[in-house]
């Protein structure tokens, strides 16, 4: 709000009266009007002294409106809304002078603009904005290849960006990968989404952990098992050894005995005794420590231990071990009343622990709902004591038990349970385990019960008819999970999902990345009033240049992206999609291959895409090697800086202690 506020009395300050803050819609964007302002990406365009009241009039509407952005007073990021104002009378609004502005008549024809340089101001006003845009656009398409050497070879300039190329130029495609193994010692965000073999050997043998460690924090890490092994094994901080065998094996990565031994024998101990894996022959070790955290831990392993081991913890000294090892040890034996009323906290013997008859039959009837409703999810209850719980008058207890893996489909049809289908869910773990099961898949594909079988449709493989059967479920979302995560799901059900969905961060570009996804037959789209359904024209193999061409001026933005990505898009098209009037499309185009180099640099050296242009593939690989020496030296020199204001400070807080001192 302050932000806003400062813009409209700057605003207020140069004679005009703000109207409303508002969006381009289908005009031409503010960002787009500031590279026009630059002379990058836009018309040669002379600078002129001053802009006479004729241009003011010309700019304005009837009754006296235009738009207009003022430097250092964005609005919605990347500059992507213009701020109504009204100007009346013959004067000149008092915009010159101060830190740069554009203008932009209502319908568009007229840009004004003023942005200040190091020999005065640089003005633009330009007429037929529309038409000029596109002469441009034709005219850096007609780029040869001998101007696009000249261009390359001043890339990269002295006026550029370097701290925006450090942080995005290991995205780009092109970079080979002795580039990115150099851009580690400067820059490592980009290993968050890296899959390169060689710069991921490079990463795990840095000698900086905080750059080993990067790949490993990765959403899906791409670490081959070898490299997770080398990984954890180089890190020399306990903890930090500890962090990153944990995170090893939640990817399910086998470690060697060796490993484990050492973790064991460490300052954390303890805490590496709650690893999962642990070799059988290290747990009697575990089971007789000193330390009681470790022998709490290995009660975790409990049908690992040998009979002789699990009685003593069963009567341990600390109460903590002794707490796991009953509750371990009664998930198969039977648990008495007054085993459970000694517990310091019975909820996780509730969840998860075996009961003798009496005490399950007066469990079951407790007056406290969430007792009833943790018991329903106990995979140990007894089938009496589900058929009471599946009576229960509570629908939270009715529909926990409605989910439980040991009712039949008939059992399970019969319970009156609650579920609302849309609420973000997640598989059930029991049916996740039958997925190698075609028997089991193929009875449980038909309960009915939603949340069942949108798990069965998670699975990756599955029989035909359990797929046709999931294909025509009336629950869009099990259609959507067969589409995300089966590979025999039919090409017909996937093009319906992708009709309303466009993937998740988890599945990114499913359905249609599905390698069943229909590829031939998709010009038929063409004129379908939904953009997503357009969209799909491109993809087919029978689709053409003038299909690109047609599709990057359609009325929808994801239509005019998704042309922006085509390889077969124009040069001149990839110039007008700098301009649109969507942030999406004028990032896509930013990125393009397509574009001239002569407008590529330009972009490269505009704050404003700098981030986006130094991914395009585009760039040679001599610039790209150019541009990572510039950032570097940029980067070293901030981080000195930082450094010296950080001794500055240190050194101006002990002066300040002293003086308190005397």
């Amino acid at each position: 709000m302050q932000h806003h506020e400062r813009l409209h009395e700057r605003l207020v300050q140069a004679g005009l009266t703000v109207v409303e803050d508002v969006r381009p819609g289908g005009l031409f964007p503010p960002e787009a009007a500031w590279r026009v302002a630059g002379r990058t990406a836009a018309p040669d365009t002379a600078g002129r002294g001053t802009l006479d009241p004729g241009w003011w009039h010309r700019l304005r509407d009837a009754d006296g409106s235009f738009l207009v952005a003022v430097a250092g007073h964005r609005i919605g990021g990347n500059d992507s809304w213009w701020t109504r104002v009204r100007h009346l009378g013959d004067g000149v609004p008092a915009l010159a002078g101060g830190p740069g502005f554009v203008a932009l008549s209502p319908d568009g024809q007229v840009l004004l603009a003023e942005l200040p340089g190091a020999d005065g101001p640089r003005v633009t006003a330009l007429d037929r904005l529309p038409e000029r845009l596109e002469e441009a656009a034709e005219a850096a398409g007609r780029e040869t290849e001998a101007e696009r050497a000249a261009v390359w070879a001043t890339v990269p300039s002295p006026s550029g960006w370097p701290l925006h190329w450090a942080e995005w130029i290991g995205f780009n495609p092109a970079a080979p990968d002795e580039l990115l193994i150099r851009l580690l010692d400067v820059e490592t965000g980009f290993l968050y989404s890296c899959d390169r073999p060689a710069v991921l050997d490079a990463a795990v043998a840095h000698p900086d952990p905080r750059v080993r460690a990067r790949p490993a924090e990765a959403f899906r890490p791409a670490l081959t098992p070898g490299q997770w092994v080398r990984l954890v094994s180089a890190e020399r901080s306990p903890v930090r050894r500890l962090l990153l065998a944990e995170r090893a094996r939640a990817w399910d990565v086998a470690l060697p005995a060796s490993l484990y031994e050492d973790l064991l024998t460490g300052p954390a101990r303890a805490d590496a005794a709650e690893l999962n894996g642990i070799p059988a022959p290290l747990l009697p070790g575990l089971a007789t420590d000193a330390d009681p955290r470790v022998r709490r831990a290995v009660c975790g392993r409990w049908d690992d231990l040998p009979a002789p081991l699990r009685e003593p913890l069963l009567t341990d000294a600390d109460d903590t071990v002794r707490t796991a090892a009953l509750l371990a040890h009664h998930r198969s034996a039977p648990m008495p009343r007054e085993v459970l009323a000694a517990l310091p906290d019975r909820w996780r013997a509730l969840e998860e622990c075996r009961f003798a008859p009496a005490l399950e039959a007066e469990l079951v009837r407790d007056g406290d709902e969430e007792v009833r409703r943790t018991l329903a999810g106990n995979p140990r209850l007894g089938a009496r004591a589900v058929a009471v719980l599946a009576q229960d008058p509570s629908g939270a207890v009715r529909s926990a038990v409605a989910l439980r893996a040991d009712l039949g489909e008939e059992q399970r049809a019969a319970v009156r349970h609650d579920f609302d289908p849309t609420t973000l869910c997640h598989p059930l773990p029991w049916v996740e385990s039958l997925h190698g099961d075609p028997g089991a898949m193929r009875r449980l594909a038909a309960s009915s019960h939603p949340l069942v079988r949108r798990s069965v449709a998670r699975a990756r493989r599955l029989p035909p008819d359990v797929v046709e059967a999931l294909a025509r479920d009336e629950d869009r979302v099990v259609r959507l999970f067969l589409a995300e995560a089966c590979d025999d799901a039919p090409p017909a059900m996937l093009l319906e999902v992708w009709s309303w969905w466009d993937g998740s961060f988890s599945h990114p570009d499913r359905p249609r990345s599905h390698p069943r996804f229909p590829r031939t037959g998709l010009l038929r789209h063409a004129g379908d009033p939904r953009g997503r359904m357009r969209r799909l024209v491109l993809d087919d193999p029978e689709s053409t240049p003038a299909d690109v061409a047609r599709l990057a001026r359609d009325p929808e933005a994801e239509v005019r992206c998704r042309a922006a990505e085509d390889p077969r898009l124009s040069p001149a098209d990839a110039v007008r999609l700098l301009n649109d009037p969507a942030d999406s499309v004028r990032r896509t185009a930013t990125r393009t291959a397509r574009l001239p180099a002569r407008v590529l640099a330009g972009l490269l050296h505009d704050r404003a895409t700098a981030s986006d242009a130094v991914t395009n593939p585009a760039i040679p690989v001599p610039v790209l090697h150019r541009i990572l020496a510039a950032t570097a030296d940029a980067v070293e020199a901030a981080e000195a800086a930082e450094a010296a204001k950080a001794a500055k400070a240190a050194a101006e807080g002990s002066r300040t202690a002293q003086d308190r001192n005397r």
